[in-house]
């Protein structure tokens, strides 16, 4: 028998109607449809799994609140005149309010979890014609994120999800020719470079004598993306020219004393010259000198981490000090309020990986002028002004939810900014250093996944934020931009200020670029990961979706085998789903299976390759004659 589909519909009285005036304003100004005379926002709930009296207890206290809302059963009053539109999220798109609305009602009844889904209502009064009624449909609907909703109330709110391909062989991969492989390359949408392709074909055809599964070569191309190896950063440098004007000696001073910088480091070593290590060698110089004694050091990279002396209470404590940025430019551009609002919980996840509470943030971004008009908006990019205030509105989410104050927020103005976006969001956190114990993974260990469940969302995030995005990208880069849940994070916030729980860890990873195949693949040389054993939102994610999902809010964590009952109980008390997904195996090699089947069998030092080793010559463009301080004084 079928559960009951029960239908609500919940609307801020005129006084707290802010979103809808907000709406209503930005269509008549941005848009130019003056003859739109009311703008109504109504959020729309459907329920199966909860009886009439659990409904109706619900209805005034989980749903509405009876001050500020009016709440109507089943179906809504309209005048015969208004035009409407719902909007709901694309399927496999986290919904927060359906999965804290399904929460409350859990705990009301004590029972299992209700189905629950949203949309949101929107009614348009005056004389709106037909064009002008699409073209505020289209400025309301992002379709990376969002889809228009049926009006019509559904049977029932169980889904049915297409079982899964099995497991997927690139037949006859290693006895390709480059046209071929050329074509592989272009239909699966690689990251990687054709020569990184034509690498893996050696490796396939010489090592393991086999062609690989899909899901091998998508995990190869996510571990070697820019995102998560740095490849463009890493790539040699073999020749540099600087272009002769009267600031070059500057420049060649520059470049000269990072050469010394590296002859004192490295000694005779032929190791390469690239950026990162421009980046870096002046640190790498300074604790050599001994002037860094403050830095922490460690096989862990969760964030820029240093050691002070704090005073707790009167008494003298060593702290680990931990600051991490991280830029979401590419998601927030196409879809702004996901995207800035994980920018924030990715700064986050990196410190908190480390075992540390974050206690503040800060926002730098940049965007063209907002007040643009929608016409003027390049092709393949949403409106200035959408982005911006949907960017804004997804960080204080974000924010505010997990209960981070933000101690600077800045937006810089610029036309350059307008074929790119910029989002920055940094951190700063802190732990006693007694409660961060790093340890070296040993054969038996086990990996525990916490927190959040893994779905689509983030799929490829990895790789299409390596790519180079054009006009399209906007209408294929959806799945891509994960839905942020701060909740989620905050409960890992409490768990990780447990001093029992914070010294279980011997490693921890959060699952940033890469999913799965990396945020657990980094911690150890040697693994096997169980996928059929991962949370899955919803059925239907196949082997490569829960190898590479970058769905947010999840811990690797690694433990030794005695502590995974005591762990798994804590983090239960945080309300924290955490399973065991792997073990620290002592063969060298990165193992997944699904369906009971190996999906992913790749030697490490392959892997660890990062691909065909990259190289480039650079020339440094001269320098205007004329320099900018110069063009500020004739100004003057």
């Amino acid at each position: 028998m079928k559960d009951t589909v029960r239908r609500i519909f919940v609307e801020k009285k005129e006084d707290y109607a802010v979103s809808a005036k907000d709406l209503f304003n930005d269509i008549r100004e941005n848009l130019g449809i003056k003859n739109l005379t009311k703008l109504r926002i109504i959020e729309r709930y459907d329920i199966s799994g909860i009886t009439d009296s659990e409904y109706n207890s619900a209805k005034n206290t989980i749903f509405s609140e009876p001050p500020v809302d009016i709440s109507y059963d089943d179906k809504i009053e309209t005048d015969k005149n208004d035009r409407l539109f719902a909007i709901e999220y694309l399927p496999g798109q986290y919904d927060q309010r359906a999965d804290s609305a399904a929460q409350c009602l859990q705990i009301m009844t004590q029972k299992e979890r209700p189905k629950v889904l949203t949309a949101k209502l929107i009614i348009l009064s005056g004389e709106i014609s037909d064009i002008e009624f699409e073209k505020i449909k289209a400025y309301c609907i992002n379709p990376l994120e969002l889809r228009e909703a049926n009006l019509e109330k559904p049977e029932s709110l169980e889904v049915v999800y297409p079982e899964p391909e099995d497991i997927k062989e690139v037949s006859a991969f290693i006895s390709m020719d480059e046209v071929e492989l050329a074509k592989l390359m272009e239909f699966m949408g690689f990251a990687m470079n054709f020569d990184d392709l034509k690498f893996c074909q050696e490796y396939f055809r010489e090592t393991e004598k086999r062609n690989p599964t899909v899901t091998e070569l998508r995990v190869i191309d996510t571990y070697w993306s820019d995102h998560c190896r740095h490849t463009t950063f890493n790539t040699s440098i073999e020749k540099i020219e600087i272009g002769k004007s009267k600031y070059s000696i500057a420049i060649e001073s520059a470049l000269l004393r990072y050469m010394e910088a590296r002859a004192f480091v490295y000694g005779e070593s032929e190791r390469d010259i690239n950026l990162m290590d421009m980046a870096v060698i002046g640190m790498k110089e300074m604790r050599k000198k001994g002037l860094l004694k403050d830095l922490e050091v460690s096989d862990e990279i969760n964030a820029c981490s240093i050691i002070v002396n704090a005073d707790v209470d009167g008494k003298q404590e060593e702290w680990l000090v931990m600051f991490k940025n991280e830029t979401h430019n590419h998601p927030t551009e196409i879809e702004p309020f996901g995207g800035a609002a994980t920018c924030l919980g990715g700064a986050i996840r990196d410190p908190l990986s480390g075992r540390s509470y974050v206690y503040g943030a800060m926002r730098v971004t940049g965007s063209a002028d907002p007040r643009t008009s929608v016409e003027d908006t390049l092709p393949g990019k949403l409106p200035q002004r959408k982005i911006t205030t949907g960017a804004a509105a997804g960080y204080s989410s974000y924010g505010n939810q997990i209960g981070i104050a933000a101690g600077q927020i800045a937006e810089v103005y610029h036309e350059d900014f307008v074929a790119k976006r910029m989002e920055l969001g940094a951190v700063i956190g802190a732990a006693p250093k007694s409660n961060v114990v790093r340890k070296a993974p040993v054969e038996g260990d086990v990996i525990i996944l916490l927190g959040g469940r893994t779905g689509r969302d983030g799929c490829g995030g990895a790789t299409g934020s390596s790519k180079e995005h054009t006009e399209e990208s906007i209408q294929s880069c959806g799945a891509e931009v994960q839905k942020g849940n701060a909740p989620t994070e905050r409960k890992i916030q409490r768990l990780f200020r447990n001093q029992v729980v914070s010294r279980m860890i011997k490693k921890c990873n959060d699952f940033g670029a890469g999913g799965v195949s990396v945020a657990i693949g980094e911690l150890a040389e040697g693994l096997f990961i169980d996928l059929d054993v991962v949370p899955k939102k919803y059925e239907g994610l196949d082997g490569t979706e829960l190898a590479i999902s970058e769905s947010q809010e999840r811990m690797a964590v690694l433990v030794a085998p005695e502590n995974v009952e005591s762990f798994i109980n804590h983090a239960a008390a945080e309300n924290l789903e955490a399973v065991v997904v792997a073990k620290v195996t002592g063969d060298n090699r990165l193992r997944m299976q699904w369906h009971g089947k190996a999906i992913v069998d790749i030697s490490r030092d392959f892997l660890n390759t990062n691909g065909v080793k990259q190289s480039t010559q650079v020339l440094v463009k001269a320098p205007d004659t004329e320099g900018y301080f110069d063009k500020l004084k004739d100004s003057e």
